[in-house]
């Protein structure tokens, strides 16, 4: 069986691979620039690429690690763009969110570090970045995942038997 495959992508320390952690039931570290594992919600099993931050321009391992991210965006049947709540909306994530604009898959826009009802009307701005309704999620406490993960089961085309 061919699994859809979701790329995980956002600008460093926004919470990325706790998020994928979360979604996954454990811990898994990136060791190189990108991390494959596969997941399921709701029975429905799909391939989370980890990245590491996506960054303009910066040092040659920025470069090598942002090509990693756009390799992944390539190969995705669906795109989870990580940005943090907490700070709101930074260059970098405008950046990355023009690279999401001209991809012909899903996008889904998960606002990380909402960890209560709170911050939930801190979403809103990251409509401006034009690749859809944000999704309020905390990696790290697990809140809002269940509505993510439907969103993203959702968006995804089924899993294909390989010939």
């Amino acid at each position: 069986m061919s699994l859809p495959m979701v790329a995980v992508v956002g600008r460093p320390n926004v919470g990325k691979s706790t998020l994928l952690n979360r979604i996954v039931g454990r811990r898994e570290a990136i060791v190189e620039d990108r991390k494959e594992v596969v997941a399921d919600w709701l029975g429905r099993e799909f391939v989370l690429i980890d990245t590491g931050g996506w960054l303009p321009g910066g040092s040659d391992l920025d470069a090598k690690v942002s090509r990693q991210s756009e390799r992944a965006i390539a190969a995705a049947d669906a795109i989870m763009f990580v940005v943090d709540g907490a700070i709101g909306i930074v260059e970098e994530d405008a950046r990355v969110a023009e690279l999401l604009r001209r991809s012909t898959v899903p996008v889904l826009l998960a606002v990380n570090k909402i960890d209560d009802t709170g911050r939930e009307s801190n979403i809103w701005e990251f409509v401006r970045l034009g690749v859809g309704d944000p999704y309020p999620v905390s990696a790290l406490h697990g809140r809002g995942t269940g509505d993510l993960l439907d969103a993203l089961v959702a968006a995804v085309p089924p899993q294909e038997a390989e010939d």
